[in-house]
């Protein structure tokens, strides 16, 4: 059975969505306070997620001349340092855990922004002839079990061997964030559907012609959660669309490589137990932070903070002047 070692991470977006804060620092770079109290940049909360899950090898996908703030973060700290944070045993131990992350990190550039297929391409040496799991570097998963996201799907990938996406029902009004999948129900633990049509962010009118699924309820649809496991195979339908310009809004597309994967070979789609959280758009941002609050150390003060908040805001108090 192939197993799944190999993780690669798409990090080359300029975050425009973040604009002015990644004038300076890269998105993916930007922190937040983690379940456990530590405030981490995004991309250490993702490749902790792949390490804890059985990944041995992660690739960091970045832009042109891009890998530098990622090394220099996961470096290990120089004798300076050290003294700095002599008698933090906390911090120390952290950054054993950056120097121990960043032996299992290779970073390949994307020079040109030609799309999110175009940037897993850069991949296509990591990978070799092994399956992988993709990740957006802007994504957070929070588990709703005891079993990470990863692990769900790397499981779902266990049985089925072929190509796996994560999904989740999600409302006809976001479809235009997401590429969307139909299919045949396979099974209920988890939910498991064989995969018959994936589109890349429908309109409504299209997703109710020809994405309702068997089993969804009606108004949503099964929408990519932002991690897959794929086959090497996948490099071969990337390559089909590059060498023939294929592309979708000037830029190459992954989805359209997948729907190509898929007439090709099985795919299958499982509902992940958890939830995805965007932290590469403003309000995100704050919705992840919130988020990883209330599932973590901090969850008693985040509780007590949100309701005195709101509390204020339906008294009509005003929290400051813009």
């Amino acid at each position: 059975m192939d197993l799944v070692r190999k993780a690669v991470i798409t990090a080359a977006g300029r975050g425009t969505r973040q604009f002015p804060a990644t004038r300076s620092i890269q998105k993916e770079l930007l922190p937040l306070v983690d379940r456990d109290g530590i405030t981490k940049p995004t991309i250490q909360i993702i490749v902790e997620e792949c390490l804890a899950s059985g990944i041995e090898d992660i690739c960091i996908i970045v832009g042109k001349d891009g890998a530098e703030p990622f090394q220099r973060h996961f470096s290990r700290l120089n004798e300076g340092e050290r003294r700095d944070f002599r008698g933090k045993e906390w911090a120390l131990a952290q950054a054993d855990a950056l120097r121990r992350m960043q032996e299992r990190i290779t970073y390949v550039e994307q020079e040109t922004p030609e799309g999110y297929g175009h940037a897993v391409f850069q991949a296509r040496d990591f990978v070799g002839d092994e399956p992988f799991l993709l990740l957006l570097g802007d994504h957070i998963y929070i588990s709703g079990t005891k079993k990470r996201c990863v692990q769900q799907v790397i499981e779902t990938y266990n049985v089925a061997q072929c190509a796996i996406s994560a999904v989740q029902q999600t409302p006809d009004d976001k479809l235009h964030l997401f590429g969307t999948v139909t299919g045949r129900p396979l099974g209920t633990s988890p939910c498991t559907y064989e995969v018959t049509e994936i589109k890349e962010k429908p309109s409504i009118e299209y997703a109710a012609e020809h994405l309702q699924t068997p089993g969804v309820k009606r108004g949503y649809y099964l929408c990519f959660f932002g991690m897959h496991v794929c086959p090497p195979s996948i490099f071969d339908c990337i390559q089909y669309h590059i060498d023939n310009d294929i592309r979708e809004k000037g830029e190459i597309q992954f989805t359209s490589s997948q729907e190509m994967l898929r007439s090709k070979e099985r795919y299958v789609a499982v509902e992940v137990a958890g939830e995805r959280l965007d932290m590469g758009v403003p309000f995100g941002y704050v919705e992840t932070q919130a988020a990883l609050a209330l599932s973590g150390v901090d969850r008693t003060e985040m509780l007590s903070a949100l309701l005195r908040l709101v509390a204020k805001s339906a008294a009509n108090e005003p929290f400051g002047q813009v």
